[in-house]
């Protein structure tokens, strides 16, 4: 079970975090970065530098099936994530009718900045790319290859919003495995299996009161790695 995470080197912190939650708690699970550096260095990611991008991983998480050989399950996930569950249970909810499984959120944040000063763009389907359980060979991704994901003309709305698939081929996974941080709230909405820190953590300046914020620290520290807000 691969489970690919979205790295940005000015975040190298929240990645550790998130790999260590999932590790945590889970079994036989192979964590994989995302490195924009490492993908370009192989000639996998060719694409230019796009100036509405906000992490590295904007177009790389399309990588996955490419990146898992067209074969089995996979799971993207932000690196800005705080695993409380065994991810096992999102494999084990995995439907061959989909090509994708995500969570469908109805969330439409008010524009402005959010984290490390980038722009809060309101989209049609936002934030249903930041949690990714990907039928790798699934007829309907085989589309989703290098060619695709360096292709310009395909831009970020396209490719986050699953334009390629039809309404039917999108699956949907509960919501408490991307728990957006300051949307969803407890008891009402439920309790958070994955905590999804969408517009900054406690790792940015400034985040340290948000919710779950003391979750993250904690786990941070577990981590053996010095860090200080950014």
């Amino acid at each position: 079970m691969k489970i690919f995470v979205g790295y940005d080197p000015r975040e190298d912190i929240a990645y550790q975090v998130c790999e260590y939650s999932i590790k945590a708690r889970s079994v036989g699970i192979e964590v994989i970065p995302l490195k924009q550096s490492e993908l370009r260095e192989a000639g996998i990611y060719t694409r230019e530098p796009d100036a509405l991008s906000s992490t590295e991983f904007t177009f790389t998480r399309f990588l996955v099936p490419h990146l898992a050989g067209y074969t089995g399950w996979a799971i993207f996930v932000d690196c800005d994530f705080l695993f409380q569950c065994d991810v096992t249970e999102i494999f084990n909810s995995a439907d061959s009718r989909y090509a994708v499984m995500c969570v469908k959120h109805e969330y439409t944040p008010q524009e402005g900045d959010k984290m490390d000063g980038c722009k809060q763009l309101p989209y049609p389907r936002k934030n249903w790319s930041s949690m990714v359980l990907w039928n790798c060979g699934h007829p309907s991704n085989k589309v989703v290859d290098q060619d695709f994901v360096n292709e310009i003309e395909l831009n970020g709305a396209y490719m986050h919003r699953f334009s390629w698939l039809k309404d039917e081929e999108i699956g949907e996974v509960s919501h408490e495995w991307n728990w957006l941080e300051g949307w969803y709230k407890e008891p009402k909405d439920g309790k958070p299996k994955a905590i999804h820190f969408t517009e900054g953590g406690p790792w940015f300046k400034g985040k340290q009161d948000v919710d779950y914020a003391n979750l993250w620290i904690e786990t941070a520290n577990k981590t053996g790695t010095e860090w200080s807000p950014l």
